[in-house]
Parts: C-alpha cells; sequence; structure tokens
C-alpha cells in the first residue's frame, strides 16, 4: 500500500502569543516583546525547501499585519496560507461579536496581501469547543469552506471528546457546513491518544510519535501534524511562569528541530487542502 499524503501544518504565531505564557504577558505588552516569528517562520520555511514538501501555515492576523512579506514567502514557496484568527484569544472566553469581528479582520488582512480568498480556519489552542460552537456558524458566515480546529479529546484548554477523529462534513449549530480535518488522535484500546504535534511531539520520544502516526497510515487514513515557528526556537526568552505552564512551552524545544527533519523523511506531506480534495468524504454532514 502506497503511505498516505498528510497535512502539514504550521500555526505562526510568537512565543509570546500562546495561552501557556498568558500568565506573563497580556496582549498589551505584545509591541514591546522581542520579535522572533519572522526567522522562526523562515527557517521552517528553508527546511520544507529542502526537503521539496508543502504545507499549510495558519497565519495570525497580528503577525501578518507587522509582516507581510512574510505572508508573501510562504505563498510564493508552494504553501498554502490559511487563518488563525487575529489575536489568538481562547474563542470560549470571547463574545460572539468580537470573534465575528476579529475572525473577518484577519481573513481580510491575508486577502489584501495575497490578492486571493482564503479558505481556511484554525481557532487559537483549538478552542472550539462545545462551549464555543457558535463560532462554526461565523466561520460558515465569513466564507471559509474548511477548518481544522477540532480536537477530539479531553484536555484542560480545549478538545470536543466524541467528535469524529477522521476528516469529516461537518454541519454548523445553523445548518452550514464546513469540511473539518480534526487533530489526530492514535487508538490505543479505547483511548485516544493525541499525536498529532506541538507538544506532544515534544513530549513523546520520537518513537512514539512515529508509531501512533503510522499507526494512522497503515490503516489507511492520512494524519495531520502541527506545530509552531516558536518549537524550533530553543533561544528564546524565558518567561516567568507556572511550573506546568513552564513545562508545555519550553519542554524539549532544543530537540524539536531534528524530530522535524526525521519525520519528513519518515511520512509524505502536502497542504491541507491537498489531502482533503484527495478523500472521500461522506456528503451526510456531522453535527457536533
Amino acid at each position: 500500500m502506497n503511505q498516505p499524503l498528510n497535512a502539514l501544518t504550521v500555526d505562526v504565531e510568537d512565543y509570546f502569543q500562546v495561552a501557556a505564557l498568558a500568565e506573563a504577558v497580556s496582549t498589551d505588552d505584545w509591541d514591546s516583546m522581542e520579535y522572533r516569528v519572522e526567522q522562526n517562520t523562515d527557517r521552517l520555511l528553508e527546511l520544507f525547501e529542502q526537503k521539496q514538501v508543502k504545507g499549510t501555515f495558519f497565519v495570525l492576523g497580528w503577525v501578518a499585519e507587522r509582516s507581510p512579506d512574510l505572508v508573501r514567502r510562504i505563498k510564493a514557496g508552494g504553501h498554502e496560507v490559511a487563518s488563525h484568527g487575529y489575536s489568538h484569544q481562547l474563542i470560549y472566553n470571547q463574545k460572539p461579536d468580537v470573534f465575528k469581528e476579529e475572525t473577518r479582520r484577519s481573513k481580510r488582512i491575508l486577502e489584501d496581501i495575497l490578492g486571493e480568498p482564503i479558505h481556511g480556519y484554525r481557532a487559537a489552542s483549538y478552542s472550539i469547543t462545545a462551549q464555543s460552537k457558535w463560532a462554526l456558524d461565523i466561520l460558515c458566515d465569513e466564507g471559509f469552506t474548511w477548518d481544522s480546529s477540532i480536537f477530539p479529546v479531553h484536555h484542560d484548554r480545549y478538545g470536543m471528546p466524541g467528535t469524529p477523529e477522521k476528516p469529516y462534513l461537518l454541519e454548523a449549530p445553523s445548518g452550514g457546513s464546513l469540511k473539518e480535518f480534526p487533530l489526530s488522535t492514535c487508538p490505543i484500546g479505547k483511548y485516544r491518544l493525541p499525536i498529532a504535534g506541538g507538544g506532544y511531539f515534544r513530549l513523546y520520544p520520537y518513537f512514539l510519535s512515529r508509531w501512533g502516526l503510522g499507526k494512522i497510515n497503515r490503516a489507511g487514513e492520512p494524519f495531520i501534524f502541527y506545530l509552531h515557528p516558536w518549537e524550533v526556537d530553543p533561544g528564546q526568552p524565558r518567561l516567568k511562569v507556572s511550573a506546568l505552564s513552564r513545562f508545555r512551552h519550553y519542554n524539549n524545544l532544543s530537540v524539536c528541530f531534528d524530530r522535524l527533519q526525521q519525520l519528513l523523511k519518515d511520512f509524505r506531506f502536502g497542504t491541507v487542502s491537498e489531502v482533503m480534495d484527495s478523500l472521500d468524504l461522506d456528503s451526510s454532514p456531522v453535527k457536533v
């Protein structure tokens, strides 16, 4: 059996914008922080060019405003550009009108830079949950056709357990539809092991990530993998946060880039849209 094509994704945000460091940095502080996302994203672009792989970059609107040429470089490299919202706030902590304004704003910023429509979306910290399903209606209203925000696991910050683990057609609460590529999990008995990347990729030994992702492929299914530019930047500033937040954010930063190089050798990758277009999704939408 040929190895399936998997979706390679990058959430383009800077180290000081992540939820794990919010206790140390407020949004009012962002403009005063050392700006490292551009150099780190360029490092990933260079690696992807060397390995001849394409991926989908979910670009934060705040970053796109400050680095429009970075957005253009991503596109020029043959990659897909999608939206990561504007301010990287947890959706379930936002009011719907604020989320709608930010979603529209970030989509427009990217479209103005590239001169073409943006179809895909990923929520900050996968924060479309049972509390914020209303956000799916707004994504439909704003013209998105696919999403990758739902993590079918239990977690203290995100997760919608019980939702499908494979890509599917999703029915939003008000009846609209989106193609959904959920974050990948690996079945171990009745348990679903989060295996899609990010902190899990840094926490697990590489052989476990390779085994879990390979198990999905051996079942004939694609997986989706994600990481952030700050995860290949062990030299980033260390902020004073709680022990749990420190572990989540800084654990194994020094090994992430080497592991990523190996991952690109071990699996086939493309953009989210490429993978979605290759799938025969059930035409009956799933109401989440």
